[in-house]
């Protein structure tokens, strides 16, 4: 059993909000074992309360003054008015997970108006795993819980992207074309770790512009995506205005990827490889309350650094290079962006096995950078 560093609030009530398969229900179990547990994808449960949201009152003990856990809470939006007047007249405390935050927002609901904090749960981290984290495990299967611990991740991969397909879009009635958006799937993630260009994947998919822009912001709601802004902060420079593109795990990222003859392992891997070091930034960031914003930094003229990492701690920039040589040009975005910001701290993570100083960047081997990150960041 991996420990997870989910954080979460011990005597407020939170939304615990993450991708399927990231262990929300897991870690609830474990963390909130004395909780009363409510499924909602559990079809009676469900037909019940999504009749009569009331319900859920006369469900839960008089004398019960522990955690309530409700699974998949944007299966009934509805639930919230009543876990609010739970929250008001009760003093009760709730978990509530989800996988979506797309019906909730089209609901209209408050999220309880700020009487529930929100938090997240990401894919296993190179610190929950330890000395069980491998990096080249890690890219072929990316860091979901289930891909990286079993054997049958392939089959595992597969099934989950196409259980989003079914039950989170089509069944949701998200989108009216599932063919329409499995076609927009596969072209996206020929934008993976770079940036955006809505016209270019609707020209490649043979969908409208606005119908994919749409598709973008369904792969954010549902959690399936991060979008990184460029850093302009007192920018000096002209700089893009496009966000850079990431499907929220490796993985997942090279199971919807099409592979043909003219693809380049590198040119993949390369691509996983800047996912998995989001997703630690990412994760740890949460959990470990840092604060930071993420950002990457692209001028007109194509000068870029992977991540910008901004907040009460500094600023950190982060170049990722899957070699394990590295040439003086590779320092290049690093070393212009540090012209525009000298109170950066830089970082260029690579393939190679040996840690220095060069070129004022702290050069490090990504699976030590993943591993000991709190260190540097």
């Amino acid at each position: 059993m991996i420990p997870r560093q989910i954080s979460y609030p011990s005597n407020n009530s939170f939304f615990l909000l993450g991708p399927r398969g990231t262990g929300k229900s897991q870690f609830t179990r474990q963390a909130f074992a004395q909780a009363i547990f409510f499924d909602l994808l559990e079809d009676e449960l469900f037909r019940t309360l999504l009749a009569n949201p009331q319900q859920l009152d006369g469900m839960i003990p008089k004398r019960h003054a522990g955690w309530v856990v409700i699974d998949e809470i944007q299966k009934i939006p509805a639930l919230l008015d009543e876990i609010h007047r739970l929250i008001e007249k009760r003093g009760m405390r709730f978990v509530l997970t989800g996988s979506s935050t797309r019906k909730l927002r089209r609901s209209g609901v408050n999220l309880l108006a700020g009487r529930a904090f929100i938090k997240r749960a990401y894919p296993l981290t190179a610190l929950e795993l330890g000395n069980a984290f491998n990096l080249k495990k890690a890219l072929q299967r990316g860091l979901l819980p289930r891909a990286y611990l079993k054997d049958d991740y392939h089959e595992y991969l597969n099934a989950y992207v196409a259980a989003y397909l079914r039950e989170e879009v089509q069944q949701e009635g998200f989108v009216q074309n599932l063919g329409s958006f499995a076609r927009f799937l596969e072209a996206a993630a020929f934008s993976q770790a770079q940036v955006v260009n809505v016209s270019k994947v609707a020209a490649d998919c043979s969908v409208e512009r606005k119908t994919v822009a749409n598709f973008f912001q369904i792969l954010d709601d549902l959690l399936l995506a991060h979008f990184l802004d460029v850093f302009s902060l007192r920018a000096k420079r002209r700089l893009l205005k496009s966000r850079k593109f990431y499907f929220f795990d490796a993985g997942v990222f090279k199971t919807i990827r099409p592979r043909g003859p003219l693809d380049i392992d590198s040119e993949l891997n390369g691509q996983a490889l800047e996912t998995i070091v989001l997703q630690e930034l990412t994760a740890r960031n949460e959990y470990q309350a840092l604060g930071y914003k993420l950002y990457f930094w692209h001028t007109q003229t194509h000068i870029e650094v992977d991540f910008i990492l901004y907040g009460e701690r500094g600023i950190k920039a982060i170049e990722v290079k899957s070699s394990a040589r590295l040439r003086d040009d590779d320092f290049h975005g690093l070393s212009e962006f540090k012209k525009d910001y000298p109170q950066a701290e830089l970082f260029m993570l690579y393939g190679g096995t040996s840690a220095r100083f060069q070129h004022s960047v702290q050069v490090l081997p990504i699976a030590d950078f993943l591993q000991d990150a709190l260190r540097w960041i």
